[in-house]
């Protein structure tokens, strides 16, 4: 971000700073954004793309036809999703957004009426009841991090919770009684996750090994660290990547690895199995977690094929067949 340029660095700076972004979201507006230029810097004979050129001059010369070259570029060439593409579409409108009614740099906002490519809504995939206890089952119980890996599984399992939720839990986050702790989720934004009993269990269960192991590490705990509820083996707090890793680990001893499964499938699996099993309402699940509007809630209220099975045989009709041939 130091090295971009200016206009850029200042649709950034705002977003982090004024809107509260994530370093994550901020991060995949440069990406983005320095795609869509050195895009638009090739087509117009700019050498290698260089971005310095990037300025208020050249930021008001961007047609909307620049922009539906770039999305066809995508589509055609780049060979992207449409939900890719609607995501980089989303910061190019973001950018000329800012530099149209902010910064007042740029006069007319070529990105205003370009519509978002639409997104085929596919089913969430997620484990079954029984694959999840599978799940729970193949960490080894002999292992010195079993305390903290069961208790990932579980938090993921049993919260719905995101990745980045779970591996910025603070020790601080977490109430007296263990029953509630609290999470940052998109945009920074905090909210409240009731823990059940598995929860509480798990976290009471991983906190004495988590203090026996940083003690024994040869490595000391730094101020991150020291707050931090999971740890790594170099007594760091647990990376992303690493929880990552370890629910890959753990699927492929549960025999569930080639199925399109990880970690967010279990935010999914959590969502699914308390609405479909646990009878919780859309609404309440929308709380749980942490989404903005319904509509994204909405998409767990799929009926397993179960139930489709069930509801179709629970048709008075169902049994006009056995009835006819005894006539």
């Amino acid at each position: 971000m130091d090295t971009a340029p200016l206009v850029i660095t200042q649709f950034l700076s705002y977003k982090e700073v004024i809107q509260n972004r994530s370093k994550l979201t901020v991060e995949e507006y440069h990406r983005d954004l320095n795609m869509f230029f050195e895009y638009l810097l090739k087509s117009r004979g700019y050498e290698d793309g260089n971005l310095s050129a990037v300025d208020g001059e050249l930021i008001n010369s961007v047609t909307t036809e620049d922009i539906y070259s770039f999305l066809l570029y995508l589509s055609r060439q780049r060979k992207v999703t449409a939900k890719t593409m609607a995501r980089k579409l989303s910061a190019i409108k973001a950018f000329f957004k800012y530099h149209s009614a902010k910064s007042k740099l740029v006069q007319n906002n070529p990105a205003k009426d370009i519509d978002s490519p639409s997104i085929k809504q596919s089913l969430p995939k997620f484990l079954s009841l029984e694959e999840s206890i599978d799940l729970l089952e193949a960490v080894d119980k002999t292992d010195p991090f079993y305390a903290r890996d069961y208790c990932i599984l579980t938090l993921f399992l049993n919260c719905g919770m995101r990745l980045s939720e779970l591996v910025g839990i603070n020790l601080s986050d977490i109430d007296s009684d263990f029953r509630r702790l609290t999470v940052t989720g998109k945009g920074n934004k905090m909210r409240v996750v009731y823990l059940n009993s598995a929860c509480r269990t798990a976290i009471q269960s991983y906190l004495p090994a988590r203090n026996e192991s940083a003690s024994k590490c040869a490595v000391p705990l730094n101020n991150d660290a020291k707050n931090a509820l999971f740890l790594s083996k170099r007594n760091l707090r647990i990376s992303n990547k690493t929880v990552q890793w370890l629910v890959q680990k753990y699927l492929g001893k549960a025999k569930l690895s080639g199925r399109g499964y990880s970690v967010h499938k279990l935010r999914h699996t959590a969502a699914t199995l308390m609405y479909n099993q646990g009878g919780v309402d859309v609404r309440t699940l929308k709380e749980i977690l942490g989404h903005e509007q319904l509509n994204t809630t909405q998409i767990y209220t799929h009926v397993s094929s179960k139930n489709l099975e069930k509801a179709m045989e629970s048709n008075p009709l169902a049994d006009m067949d056995k009835t006819l041939s005894h006539k």
